[in-house]
């Protein structure tokens, strides 16, 4: 039997200031490395078999970080594109009138300048079947952004849940059995 692991990589600056991310090379921040050191050294993580990360800078530390004696390999997923939110957080947003439409979809709607969610969710989900395809024992764990794992989870976690509800902090995660296609959590870090 197979176990994904996903994990939501460290703190950034931009996390710490509530940031729409985007930037593949924003470095994680001296409060998030030492947050995952510390949840490495507790042993709060179950053992891994193979590490996958996002290519984002911040994913591959996070990478590094728990996992220190395993290569990480790069896995094809990315955040979602932003558009026009990208760098800003809602203080700089206020009065932005997409920004407003944007915030009244539930933050469902398609993104100025940016990604379509749905299309987001899609492209998550079909890089997620592709690799949930060549896993068959051990357990893998897949470092990528809080997006990435509650579009996923959204559609193959069971019981079926809402989006939202699969939101984890940095560096917190789902350990999860996946069987026929579907994951059940056994496990979290919220």
């Amino acid at each position: 039997m197979a176990r994904v692991l996903l994990i939501r990589h460290g703190k950034t600056q931009g996390n710490l200031e509530r940031r729409y991310l985007g930037n593949p090379d924003e470095p994680l921040c001296e409060e998030g490395k030492r947050e995952l050191v510390a949840l490495a050294g507790r042993g709060a993580l179950p053992p891994v078999t193979e590490v996958f990360s996002a290519p984002a800078l911040r994913c591959r530390q996070t990478a590094e970080l728990l996992f220190p004696g395993l290569r990480y390999q790069l896995f094809p997923m990315s955040e979602i594109d932003f558009g026009a939110f990208k760098g800003k957080n809602a203080d700089d947003l206020l009065g932005d009138k997409q920004y407003e439409r944007w915030l009244d979809s539930g933050c469902m709607g398609d993104i100025p300048g940016g990604e379509s969610v749905t299309e987001f969710k899609n492209r998550c989900c079909e890089a997620f079947l592709t690799f949930a395809e060549t896993r068959s024992a051990g357990t893998a764990a897949l470092i990528v952004h809080g997006g990435n794992i509650m579009a996923v989870m959204e559609r193959f976690a069971l019981p079926k849940r809402d989006f939202y509800t699969y939101h984890v902090p940095n560096g917190g995660f789902f350990l999860c059995r996946l069987e026929n296609g579907a994951l059940t959590v056994e496990g979290k870090r919220p």
